[in-house]
C-alpha cells in the first residue's frame, strides 16, 4: 500500500539531525528522498558503533532514504543536481549559513527558476544578525535559549539527554513543509521555509518565557520535581526504585491522603491544606510523603497508587525503557541487518507503515546519475 507522500521528490542537501529528521517522515510517508552526501558520507555517520556497527543517529533518521554521492563544486555534480531539482518538490538543506547560495541553490534563485518547489533552509540561529555565522550543534542551543537552566537539579544547569533543539526544529520543518504542499496544491506555487534550532527550542520555551516576564524570575531547576506543584516528584522505594507521582488538584490530594498515606484528616493539617500551602511547605511535605513510600517496594507501591488513582510513573533507566510493555517496534534494515528500533509516534487505522532501509554512502549514486542523464 502507498503512502499518503508517494510521487513526491525530496532532495536534501543535509547532515547531522534536524534536517534529516524532517526529511526522514516524509520518507516514511511514501516520498522519494534523495539525500545528497559527501565522498566521506553525512558526518553523524560516525556519532557512534552501536546499531550493528553502525551510528544509532544516523539509523534513526535516514531511513527510506536514497544516497547520492557529489561535489556540487564540480560542475558536472552541479548540473546532475538542477536537472534532479527541476522535477523536485521539495529542496531541504542545513549546510552553514550561506554555503548553499555559494554554490549556486540559494533558496530564493531555486524558486525563481523551479516555481514549484518548496525549499526549506535550516540553520542554527537564523540567516541574519550577529548569531548567523555561529556554529550551532544541539547542546550549544541548548546553553543559549535557557533550556539548560530551567533543566537539571538546584545545583547547576544540566543537558536534556536527547537532541531537543535538533528534534524540536525538525519537527516544525516538517509540519512547515506539510502545510506548503496544501498550500501548492491551491496556489500552484511553491514556497520558501526557514527554521533555526534557536527558533524551535525557543517556541518550546514559551512558558519559562512568560513565567520570567510575568514574576521577574525564572522558574526553579528542581531536578525530578516540579515548581509549583507539590506533592509532584520522585519518591525512593524500600527496593531501591523512583516512582514520581503527581497530584493535580485538591481532589486528587485528597484521595491521595485517604486510600495511599491512610490519612483522610491530612488536608486539614497546617502545611497541607492547599497547593500554594504545600509548595510553600515543600520539604515537610515531601518528607510526610516519602516516608510512606519508603515502606513499600515496587509491586506494592504501583497497587496503592492504583487504588488511590493517583499518577504515577515509575523513573525508568533505558534498559526498563527498552522492555518497556507500551513500547513499540519497527524493523529497518541496514547495510549490516535488520535493526529494531521505536515505532514512528503515530499511528494509522489502515496499519502500520513499512519504513524503508538505511542506504550505505552513494548506495543510490549509479542508479540515480543514470535516471538523470548525470
Amino acid at each position: 500500500m502507498g503512502g499518503p507522500l508517494d510521487g513526491l521528490l525530496v532532495v536534501s542537501l543535509e547532515q547531522a539531525v534536524a534536517a534529516p529528521y524532517c526529511s526522514s517522515r516524509l520518507a516514511d510517508a511514501g516520498a522519494r528522498v534523495i539525500k545528497i552526501e559527501r565522498p566521506e558520507g553525512d558526518f553523524a555517520r560516525g556519532y557512534d558503533r552501536a546499531a550493528k556497527g553502525l551510528s544509532s543517529y544516523f539509523v534513526w533518521l535516514n531511513r527510506g532514504k536514497q544516497s547520492l554521492v557529489a561535489d556540487l563544486k564540480a560542475d558536472a555534480d552541479a548540473a546532475l543536481l538542477h536537472r534532479i531539482l527541476a522535477q523536485a518538490d521539495v529542496f531541504i538543506q542545513n549546510l552553514a549559513p550561506g554555503a548553499a547560495a555559494r554554490a549556486g541553490f540559494g533558496a530564493a534563485a531555486l524558486r525563481a527558476r523551479y516555481p514549484r518547489l518548496i525549499t526549506v533552509d535550516i540553520s542554527g540561529y537564523g540567516e541574519t544578525g550577529d548569531y548567523a555565522s555561529m556554529k550551532a550543534y544541539d547542546l550549544l542551543v541548548q546553553a543559549e535559549s535557557g533550556l539548560a537552566m530551567v533543566t537539571g537539579r538546584p545545583e547547576g544547569p544540566g543537558r536534556v539527554g536527547v537532541s531537543a533543539c535538533d528534534i524540536a526544529c525538525g519537527m516544525s520543518a516538517h509540519a512547515g513543509v506539510l502545510e506548503a504542499l496544501i498550500e501548492r496544491g491551491i496556489t500552484g506555487r511553491g514556497k520558501g521555509l526557514a527554521v533555526s534550532l534557536f527558533d524551535g527550542m525557543a517556541d518550546w520555551m514559551n512558558v519559562p518565557l512568560l513565567f520570567f516576564e510575568g514574576t521577574g524570575r525564572a522558574p526553579e531547576r528542581m531536578g525530578l520535581a516540579h515548581p509549583s506543584i507539590c506533592p509532584y516528584g520522585a519518591f525512593a522505594l524500600a527496593d531501591g526504585a523512583l516512582v514520581l507521582i503527581s497530584i493535580q488538584n485538591e481532589r486528587e490530594w485528597a484521595e491521595f491522603c485517604a486510600k495511599f498515606l491512610e490519612e483522610p484528616d491530612l488536608p486539614r493539617r497546617p502545611g497541607f491544606e492547599t497547593n500554594v500551602i504545600r509548595v510553600a511547605h515543600r520539604a515537610m511535605v515531601d518528607a510526610h510523603v516519602g516516608a510512606a513510600f519508603a515502606r513499600l517496594d515496587r509491586a506494592q507501591a504501583a497497587a496503592k497508587l492504583r487504588a488511590a488513582n493517583t499518577a504515577f510513573g515509575f523513573v525508568n533507566d533505558v534498559a526498563a525503557f527498552s522492555r518497556h510493555p507500551a513500547l513499540r517496534r519497527a524493523v529497518v534494515g541496514t547495510p549490516n541487518g535488520e535493526i529494531s528500533l521505536a515505532a514512528p509516534p503515530v499511528r494509522h487505522s489502515n496499519g502500520e507503515r513499512a519504513l524503508g532501509p538505511v542506504p550505505a554512502v552513494g548506495a543510490h549514486s549509479a542508479a540515480i546519475r543514470a535516471e538523470f542523464g548525470g
